[in-house]
């Protein structure tokens, strides 16, 4: 059994073993694959965490938008998590708009009094004024996948948005696409910044011109993403291609390609990024960067309760690998076969 886990995993049997008797000299990424590669084979550890006498550890997870698809796969890993370890979550869905006006003293006092000791965040502006009066009751925050981290006071857990985006436009060089457009999020995002920066390093490589006119950036979601492809496709040189910085921006180019007309992949090719259950649902079936969303709810529950026993982690921010997902919406430009 063990070496089933090992090798679908990739980790050695030694390490496999460390991870099930709750060994902590485990990398966190390391732990979370293995721990993965275990529920995914039903195996069930004896050696599960034991409740403490006092009662189970209970922490706050705080989402923005809770039955977006992509909140639910990060709630899924957490709550999975959760319960192999015993840990009681309370879930708050929230606007963004609600958060920055909430009082975070009087709801970190409320978490104090009430035994909560972690505060788990997946909402994307998160600045150090906002986590600071959890550090002064010692509830450890833990933030998903944050427009731009925290100086201090917290630990994030995100993908690996720079290999992502370089992989999509690699993907599309390799069909023969030089005239690849980027369409992006808020500038403020530091995901959308990393997936252009992707973008831009693999025309790089290839001798690829970037051409200004091809780069758009706005704000996530598939309105803007018509918009942006609007504009795309007015240029007197439009592009054959192009990468879009999350799937549901992809959704808005591959409807404002059939609006105009376009026969889609063959006038245009689309990748998008997060791997979302809507990339089966469209038409075409979108081709994505897949964000490990189920193990990234893992790792920020694996990270705040080590923060809660009063571990050191090895970095203030861990990042899951992406992977390239190729299904309908992408092939060769105009005349090249």
């Amino acid at each position: 059994m063990l070496a089933t886990v090992a090798a679908l995993a990739r980790v050695s049997v030694p390490t496999v073993s460390k991870v099930i008797n709750g060994r902590e000299d485990v990398a966190d990424e390391t732990r979370i694959r293995v721990q993965a590669a275990l529920d995914e084979l039903g195996y069930v550890s004896p050696f599960k965490p034991r409740v403490p006498a006092e009662g189970p550890i209970m922490v706050d997870f705080v989402v923005n938008g809770v039955a977006s698809q992509y909140s639910h796969a990060l709630m899924t890993g957490l709550l999975d998590y959760a319960n192999f370890a015993g840990v009681e979550v309370v879930v708050t869905n929230t606007s963004e708009a609600d958060l920055r006006s909430a009082n975070h003293e009087a709801w970190a006092r409320r978490m104090s009094e009430s035994g909560r000791k972690g505060l788990i965040l997946a909402t994307p502006n998160v600045d150090a004024s906002l986590v600071k009066p959890y550090g002064r009751l010692n509830i450890p925050v833990v933030v998903i996948d944050p427009w731009s981290a925290p100086q201090v006071g917290c630990i994030t857990v995100g993908a690996t948005n720079w290999s992502g985006g370089k992989a999509a436009v690699e993907h599309l060089i390799g069909l023969g696409h030089t005239k690849i457009a980027f369409i992006g999020g808020d500038p403020a995002s530091e995901s959308s910044n990393s997936r252009l920066h992707g973008y831009l390093a693999a025309l790089r490589n290839h001798g690829i011109e970037a051409r200004p006119e091809y780069v758009l950036e706005g704000e996530f979601g598939s309105t803007f993403g018509a918009e942006a492809t609007r504009r795309l496709l007015a240029l007197k040189n439009p592009p054959t291609a192009v990468f879009a910085v999350c799937d549901y921006t992809a959704v808005g180019v591959l409807q404002e390609g059939r609006r105009q007309g376009l026969r889609l992949p063959e006038d245009l090719s689309v990748v998008g990024f997060d791997g979302l259950p809507v990339v089966e649902q469209t038409l075409p079936r979108l081709t994505s960067v897949a964000q490990p969303l189920h193990d990234m709810g893992r790792a920020a529950l694996g990270s705040v309760l080590r923060l809660i026993r009063g571990e050191q982690l090895d970095s203030a921010h861990v990042e899951l690998a992406t992977a390239l997902q190729i299904r309908d919406s992408t092939t060769a430009p105009p005349g090249v076969s």
